[in-house]
């Protein structure tokens, strides 16, 4: 059976991977055919994306032990989600694919290989290739088809660690983005592809030659080719001379009228919300304003409240129901560390581990490795600033408070 027979008289949803992997784009407006490769053509596409996986490759992910608090660096999950999930990609750059992934096909694939039934690699696929099943012996057991060289294997629920993006009920793939917004991406690609041209053409648009004479078609041929030699960016500033009465006519509107550069600067922030990233963060200055200092600031912790956390919050669940064990789930939590997105300037830092040592939140010693600064001695104790005291122990060493008989015959060195 054909590609386009299985789909014969089918609706046809954005959760249809298989579909729109194969039918990709067709269907824009603008006549723009759109697939994950052209998309990223678009500067703001990758620049967003970019940013998107480069803050996620960035942040570690950390095993918890039971009391979510103490690092587990020695066992072997740390040592998989941490460091180095497979032996061909390190930490930094699994989880900006995983990031990449869900952006782009708002699904992420990985194979989970096993010795012995202990976890020992995390091997990435392409999720254009992995299809997601469901058996009809009646038990509805989810399995994953891969298709690699030519041929289809089988890959079990227990064996893959897949992270969805958005999806409606009842599906069990994401909604790829790129299909979604598929409309919006194929009119900013028409609109390079015609600034491209007038560019080309050193920004003239398409002339009508009119003359006030009869021409034979030969004639009409050898003046469409001299003028042909005048055009293009390169040729730009040469000089023709036109006889006979010949006079030009534009027949395409000039950029101005076109509003070519408000409709691009307009598909920028489309493309901006569609990723939730501010389009100053990717360089994009709406009508030539800037912003800086504590708004920038604010766009940060925007960029990672509202886009940022909500992706790693996916990760994390997926690693609880495909990577952790029955026996783990109640021992050990997995958890990206989001303070290398949130760390300020060296200033707000300083104010910032002073409060925590002071308060007894931290201890010296963690605000040290907060700055990766080493340990000291007895840096290890939490310590509180001695101004936080109960107001009927002002002036007392300790001990219980001293009645009025007490405090009169006490030493003046212990009032």
């Amino acid at each position: 059976m054909g590609f386009f027979d299985r789909w014969v008289g089918k609706p046809i949803k954005l959760t249809d991977g298989e579909f729109w992997r194969g039918f990709f784009g067709l269907t824009t407006p603008s006549g723009e055919t759109v697939t994950i490769e052209k998309s990223l053509q678009l500067d703001a596409v990758w620049a967003c994306v970019n940013l998107i996986q480069n803050a996620a490759g960035t942040l570690p992910c950390l095993v918890y032990k039971e009391d979510g608090v103490t690092v587990d660096k020695e066992s072997d999950l740390y040592n998989i989600l941490h460091n180095m999930p497979n032996m061909d990609d390190t930490a930094p750059e699994f989880w900006s694919m995983v990031a990449m992934s869900l952006c782009l096909d708002g699904n992420f694939f990985a194979e989970k290989r096993m010795n012995g039934g202990k976890l020992v690699s995390l091997n990435p696929l392409d999720p254009l290739t992995v299809d997601v099943c469901r058996t009809k012996d009646g038990k509805n057991t989810r399995y994953y088809e891969v298709k690699e060289d030519g041929k289809t294997r089988q890959v079990s629920e227990e064996r893959m660690f897949h992270v969805r993006g958005y999806r409606m009920p009842g599906c069990d793939r994401g909604i790829s983005p790129i299909g979604a917004v598929r409309n919006v991406l194929g009119s900013a690609m028409a609109g390079d592809k015609a600034a491209g041209k007038m560019l080309k053409n050193g920004l003239l648009s398409s002339l009508l030659v009119s003359s006030d004479q009869i021409l034979k078609p030969d004639q009409r041929k050898q003046i469409a080719d001299t003028l042909k030699e005048f055009a293009g960016a390169e040729k730009a500033g040469g000089v023709t001379v036109l006889e006979a009465g010949f006079k030009p006519y534009p027949l395409s509107i000039n950029p101005k009228d076109a509003q070519m550069l408000e409709t691009r600067q307009y598909s920028v922030e489309q493309i901006c919300r569609i990723f939730g990233v501010p389009p100053v963060m990717i360089g994009h200055a709406a009508n030539g304003t800037t912003t800086w200092g504590s708004g920038i600031e604010q766009l940060i912790l925007q960029f990672v409240k509202t886009c940022m956390r909500p992706m790693l919050k996916r990760i994390e669940a997926a690693i609880y129901r495909d990577i952790l064990t029955s026996k783990e789930r109640g021992k050990v939590k997995v958890k990206f560390n989001m303070e290398e997105l949130l760390r300020g300037d060296s200033a707000a830092r300083a104010e910032f581990l002073q409060k925590m040592v002071q308060n007894g939140i931290y201890t010296p010693n963690e605000a040290r490795a907060y700055e990766d600064k080493p340990t000291v001695d007895g840096g290890e104790y939490a310590i509180v600033n001695g101004t936080m005291t109960r107001l009927d122990m002002v002036g007392h060493n300790g001990g219980p408070p001293l009645n009025d008989e007490q405090e009169r015959a006490a030493p003046r060195e212990n009032r």
